[in-house]
């Protein structure tokens, strides 16, 4: 019998740490005698493969041993490269199924898509993959699960810098970005102190407000998540109490992306990706604009969002990314399927891929955000994990 061989790919938007769970999974896979084969750009490499062709097979694929990954874990992205791409909505044909008459384009939210499904399994099956795993967020753990409904055997690992993936308190790339950020606030006080200003920063959060929240814990400064739609009134009057209060005259606060306040909409820009989806306006402009408006106070506005995925991971998405790459490979060895790697209770365990209908985890606001000063909360921790939300579900079976 020939060697067992399994896929993996990451999609999505890049993080720190991914390239540690492509090591973890190469390395361990290499002592059970596994065969390790990389595909790149996610799911488009599942979409986009032409068997029969080399050049393809050269441009989608790559053959993973412990050489090739020897060093990649020390720094960040990802040797396998991503996209948004999933096997159910390709905005385009690859040019091999071009003129295809069973190949027709649906009508979709971000307009005509083709389902690539049948594609995909066709090169799972023709690629011999016993499994396959997937690294990524929402969109691709969607992608994985419905591969799983259609037979595939699929693993999953969560990241993503906005930690909102259900069923897990912690996704690869979220330490980093808080560390990033902490870091650049950090900094930033110097010049929003010396001009007598108030700093504005956006990070990433369309959904879920955690990496707002958790930035704003590391810095002791307010902060504004989508789960509650402040006051802008109050919002600002503390702010500018703050500015006033403080003996260097500046004040801060964080925002994520999809933050709102009552009478007003997150505003959208730029073409709908697949999904329908389009680009956030910039939140915190509108919220600069607000400010000079009713109050003559200058603002530094920092848009924090794409440098906090760049560069090396830090400690624990190197330690998250490896433990999570190698459970999945446990999880292989023992032919299993439609489960992903997650931290539950603070604790490593599996639990089914989520449900994409039930949307992102969010920030559970009675539990972690006051919503009086707009601060995270910081008591009654005792007893708690780390990274704990109480709307994470429990693992099946508890």
């Amino acid at each position: 019998m020939g060697r067992r061989r399994i896929g993996i790919h990451t999609g999505g938007g890049d993080v720190p740490g991914l390239n540690s769970v492509i090591k973890s999974v190469v390395w361990r896979g290499h002592e059970h005698g596994l065969e390790v084969v990389g595909i790149r750009r996610g799911f488009e490499g599942l979409t986009h493969l032409d068997l029969d062709s080399a050049a393809s097979r050269a441009r989608w694929l790559m053959e993973l041993d412990r050489d090739r990954t020897r060093t990649i874990d020390r720094t960040g992205g990802t040797i396998l490269h991503t996209s948004r791409t999933g096997p159910t909505r390709v905005r385009h044909l690859p040019p091999h199924l071009e003129g295809r008459d069973d190949l027709v384009a649906s009508e979709g939210p971000g307009g005509p898509t083709y389902d690539l499904t049948p594609q995909v399994l066709d090169n799972v099956e023709r690629l011999g993959l016993d499994s396959l795993l997937c690294i990524g967020g929402d969109g691709t753990l969607t992608s994985a699960a419905h591969l799983a409904g259609q037979g595939v055997k699929v693993v999953a690992i969560p990241k993503t810098m906005d930690n909102d993936v259900r069923g897990t308190e912690y996704c690869i790339g979220f330490s980093t970005a808080i560390s990033r950020a902490s870091a650049a606030i950090e900094r930033q006080r110097t010049t929003v102190g010396s001009h007598e200003r108030i700093g504005i920063f956006r990070v990433f959060g369309r959904d879920s407000g955690f990496t707002a929240l958790y930035a704003g814990h590391v810095t002791s400064n307010r902060c504004v998540i989508p789960e509650h739609r402040v006051d802008l009134t109050r919002l600002i009057d503390l702010l500018v109490t703050e500015k006033h209060q403080n003996p260097s005259s500046y004040a801060l606060v964080i925002l994520s992306e999809g933050a709102t306040w009552h009478g007003a909409e997150v505003q959208e820009c730029g073409p709908a990706d697949a999904h329908g989806r389009r680009r956030k306006a910039s939140v915190a402009e509108l919220l600069s604009e607000e400010i000079r408006r009713r109050t003559g106070e200058e603002t530094v506005v920092s848009d924090l969002t794409y440098d906090l995925r760049s560069g090396d991971p830090d400690f624990i998405d190197k330690l998250v990314g490896a433990t999570f790459g190698t459970m999945a490979l446990d999880a292989v060895l023992e032919g299993r399927s439609g489960v992903m790697s997650a931290l539950v209770n603070g604790t490593y365990d599996l639990v089914p891929i989520p449900d994409p209908r039930l949307g992102p985890r969010k920030v559970d606001v009675p539990s972690m955000y006051d919503t009086d000063r707009y601060r995270p909360l910081y008591a009654d921790k005792r007893g708690l994990p780390i990274f704990l939300s109480p709307s994470a579900p429990a693992p099946a079976g508890a």
